[in-house]
This record gives structure tokens, sequence and C-alpha cells, in this order.
């Protein structure tokens, strides 16, 4: 075996401690992210009034208080309702908006465009306001109608660029060859692009619901007397923190984190599939 020269050794620390330092890196990084979660699931089985350390327990009590109370599980029904609502629409729209700026000649599309995406960097706190003075000023009443309106405000612009981004030309050959064998441009669009972009259409689906289902201010700005899970949670934390609190916000965490996991399986899943399946060159 030949002996290793000096300038290998230096090299080989250098990569050990670059690779070591890289690892102590990225574990800071998760542990700034994940551990506000931690804690906060982690607390919401207290055993106790107040959820500070140390921690007491395991108990379920304040899981079936919160089952037991009507408040906070019509606020839960009512976010669900409106971010399914709010997705779908939201995912529709873009659709429909991607596809017609994708597939057709548009006087000023490149405007259209930018000008559909810039709710992304409006903040939602000016947003709220302005929605507020637009459906005052048009009659609509502070209401879950007005939310969803509002959640499909800042989600068709999500929805719309994940389209747009994914309607490129491998579906302009099947569509041209579908049109030429007499299909319509309805039967075009929901027997050729809809199945070919059902990935996209899904993960957009899937993060609307999710920015819909935990948004809170245009929530609170929009919403009277019948509010949506975020809203009531603040209304919660006014009168101070308990262990309920933590089991209301882990239940808003484990429903996003099951959206995230569908989406994970159905669209992950099948390109494994299709990969093990595909036939060797």
């Amino acid at each position: 075996m030949s002996e290793l020269r000096p300038q290998d050794v230096g090299s080989l620390g250098r990569r050990i401690v670059g690779t070591a330092g890289t690892t102590v890196v990225i574990a800071l990084a998760y542990l700034f992210i994940f551990l506000p979660v931690v804690v906060l699931v982690l607390f919401s089985f207290h055993d106790g009034r107040v959820p500070v350390p140390p921690f007491q327990g395991p108990t379920l009590d304040w899981y079936k208080m919160i089952l037991g109370d009507d408040r906070l599980m019509s606020a839960t029904g009512h976010s669900v309702g409106i971010g399914l609502a709010s997705a779908f629409l939201s995912t529709l729209l873009g659709f429909l908006a991607a596809f017609g700026l994708a597939r057709h000649a548009v006087p000023g599309a490149g405007f259209l465009r930018w000008f559909l995406v810039l709710p992304l960097t409006v903040s939602y706190l000016i947003i709220g306001i302005g929605l507020l003075i637009a459906l005052s000023y048009t009659g609509l009443p502070k209401s879950l109608l007005a939310v969803m309106i509002g959640h499909v405000v800042i989600n068709l612009p999500l929805a719309f660029a994940i389209c747009f981004s994914q309607l490129g030309g491998h579906q302009v050959v099947y569509e041209r060859a579908a049109r030429d064998l007499g299909a319509s441009e309805g039967q075009v669009l929901m027997r050729i692009t809809v199945p070919m972009m059902w990935p996209a259409l899904f993960a957009s689906f899937c993060l609307c619901f999710n920015f819909s289902w935990d948004e809170f201010v245009i929530a609170f700005f929009l919403s009277n007397f019948d509010v949506t899970l975020p809203v009531e949670i603040w209304s919660m934390l006014r009168t101070g923190l308990n262990p309920m609190i933590n089991a209301a916000g882990t239940l808003v965490f484990l429903l996003s984190l099951i959206s995230f996991l569908a989406f994970e399986i159905l669209i992950f899943g099948k390109r494994a599939r299709h990969g093990r399946t595909a036939p060797e060159a």
C-alpha cells in the first residue's frame, strides 16, 4: 500500500470537516423548523392547566374538550369547507387562464400573466383591507362567502403559475392530433389536456387548500359571527395559553400533513411505479 502524502491527508481532513459542518448546519435548520411543531404537539398531551415545562402526562383530555366544543368544531367545518371550495375554484380558474394564455395568441399576454401573479407579491393585510372595502361597496356583508372569495383571490395566482408552468409543447402534439381526428375544443380540453395535467392540477388543489385552511388575516377581516378555525384559535389565545390551544393547533397541522402526504403518495408514487414499469433501452 502506498503511503498517504501530506496533501492527501489535508484534503481528506478538509472533506471530513466540510461534511461535518454541512451536517451540523442541516441539523440546526431542521431543528429550527420543526422544534416549534414538536413542542406544540407534545404539550397538547400535557396534563396541566398551562403548557409549560416540565411536561406532565400524557393525557387526551384536551382533545376530548375540543371534540365537545361546538363552536370549535363549527369553525373547523367552516375552514374545511372554505378550503375545499376555494381550492377547487382557484384551480379551475387558474387552469383555464393558463390554458388560454398558453394555447392562444392573446394581445398583451405578457402583461396578463404578470397581472395574474401580481397578488403573490402583495401583503395579505393589504389584500384583506382592499377586499373589505370592495365587498362593502358592492353590498356583500362580512361572511364565510366573503372569506372564500378572498381565499380565491390569494390562491388563484398560485394555481395559475403551477398550471402555466406545466403546459408544455409535449401536450400540443396530442391536442393537434385530437383536433385532426374531429375532436371539439371541449373534448380536447377534457380528454387530452386535463388527464395529462392532472398531477399539476392536484398539486395546485393541495397547495391552495393548505394556504386556505390555516389562513388568518383575510379570514379575520372578512368573517363576522361565523369564523374559521384560525380566527377561533386567535380568540382563544386572548384568554391566555392552555393545552387546548395546542390541541387545536395540532389538528390544524395534522390536516395539512395529511394533505401533503396525499400529494406525495399520489404524485411521486405514480412516478415511481412508472419508473419501475418503463421498458429497458
